[in-house]
């Protein structure tokens, strides 16, 4: 990747976008540390550090900003969160998957819908965190017009932030380099690397037992990084041949090729899905929380619902695990569609050696993208529940940056090194005279 780097600022286009990008990612950094208004930053960082929930992974996808509650507090969970509802919406309204069919022009239709529901998401989350600091007494003003003015002030500035970092998102994919809301969630967990080491070993120096979990803790973070670029770039290869047509007075064709079938064909998105969806109780434990002491069936019931879904609990991890693996069978299920594959391979004259056109090689595909589709669901199980594993066994070392903030890292940088080589090729092929 560095070579590509290095060899991508030798281009003056190439160089543009290089630097258009880190200053977006700059400008991100910048804002994540712009305190919000009447708001004590102390009593938002006590909760997150005190919660041991899925906050403490928010806070490190955000880089550290819902910590220091700053302007960019809501990082990018609105427009995540948006697009996940405009993706089950586009294969449920026949509206949406007329535009989604219409080209570029559709595309930038459903583009500006998700800005609005990306909107109002972000207005209920920021009156969310409002009631939820407003409880810890962390806010200045709390009654009158004071604290009217305050409330609405705090909501606004969070709900601003989420907006500009949309905004900087489809800025960085437009005139940068790779997905810019990637690109920005790849700078935040980066700048809670050093913190997330520094605390695990200011816990081992409180504990010095925990010095030998630290270095496994490190050995199995580098194999798993090892192993995740492997599962990653592994692929069923189904081999397709091509044959032969005449085109005016050339033969074309007769080629063998393959159809390849990625193992994490839908990358980090179920675990995005799944993550969203355990994070609702929590959330509604932000708008009410449960009685100290609950009193008859309700309270004891609602209480019970928010410690069976409290990070630290392992029904939390068994709940997780599954639905990771039906969101990982849903997406690849919407994303792909053998159907549309063997009528794509017939109209090529293409076909698979053994399977006979239409019907059979479309059953044929998805029998192997099922098989398929298993591995690579446990896969992304089974790395998105290491953490959670990790808290629970050594309880003296706050793991945040498991599986999942390692997959994406991972990702980014694979398919960020692959655009840059595209980029690179497409201006350095040898013209017809050449």
């Amino acid at each position: 990747m560095f070579n590509a780097i290095r060899n991508a600022f030798a281009m003056p286009e190439l160089r543009r976008k290089i630097i258009f990008t880190l200053t977006m990612v700059l400008v991100f950094r910048m804002g994540c540390y712009v305190p919000v208004p009447f708001l004590d930053p102390a009593a938002l960082s006590g909760l997150i550090e005190g919660s041991g929930s899925i906050m403490n992974i928010m806070d490190t996808f955000s880089g550290g900003a819902l910590s220091q509650g700053s302007f960019f507090a809501l990082s990018y969970q609105p427009y995540i969160n948006a697009s996940i509802v405009m993706q089950l919406l586009t294969y449920a309204l026949p509206f949406l998957e007329s535009l989604q069919k219409e080209g570029e022009t559709g595309q930038k239709k459903i583009q500006k819908i998700t800005n609005f529901v990306s909107l109002g998401i972000a207005l209920a989350m920021s009156y969310a965190y409002y009631v939820t600091v407003r409880g810890l007494g962390a806010i200045q003003f709390t009654t009158g017009f004071a604290g009217v003015f305050t409330a609405i002030a705090i909501i606004l500035t969070f709900t601003a932030g989420a907006q500009i970092i949309s905004w900087m998102g489809n800025q960085i994919t437009e005139k940068g380099i790779g997905q810019g809301i990637s690109i920005l969630l790849f700078a935040g967990i980066v700048s809670r690397g050093p913190s997330t080491i520094i605390n695990m070993f200011k816990a081992a120096a409180a504990q010095p037992t925990l010095f030998i979990a630290v270095f496994f803790v490190f050995v199995f973070f580098i194999g798993m990084m090892g192993f995740i670029v492997f599962m990653n770039e592994s692929e069923r290869r189904i081999p397709v041949h091509y044959a032969k047509r005449t085109v005016g007075r050339r033969q074309v064709g007769g080629q063998n090729s393959y159809l390849p079938i990625k193992i994490a064909m839908s990358g980090v998105m179920p675990i995005i899905f799944a993550m969203s969806v355990m994070a609702l109780p929590q959330t509604l434990e932000m708008f009410k929380p449960p009685a100290a002491v609950p009193e008859g069936f309700w309270q004891n019931f609602y209480a019970d619902f928010i410690n069976f879904f409290k990070y630290t609990s392992p029904w939390y991890a068994i709940v997780y695990f599954i639905l990771i693996i039906a969101f990982n069978f849903f997406y690849v299920s919407m994303q792909y569609d053998p159907v549309k594959i063997s009528n794509q391979l017939r109209n090529s004259n293409g076909g698979i050696p053994g399977i006979r056109p239409g019907k059979p090689t479309a059953d044929y595909v998805r029998k192997v993208m099922n098989k398929i589709t298993v591995v690579g669901a446990f896969f992304l199980g089974v790395i998105a529940i290491i953490p959670i594993i990790s808290n629970l066994f050594i309880s003296g070392l706050n793991v945040a940056m498991g599986g999942t903030t390692v997959l994406i890292l991972v990702s980014v940088i694979i398919e960020t090194a692959r655009t840059l080589q595209s980029q690179m090729m497409m201006r350095h092929h040898r013209g017809f005279l050449e």
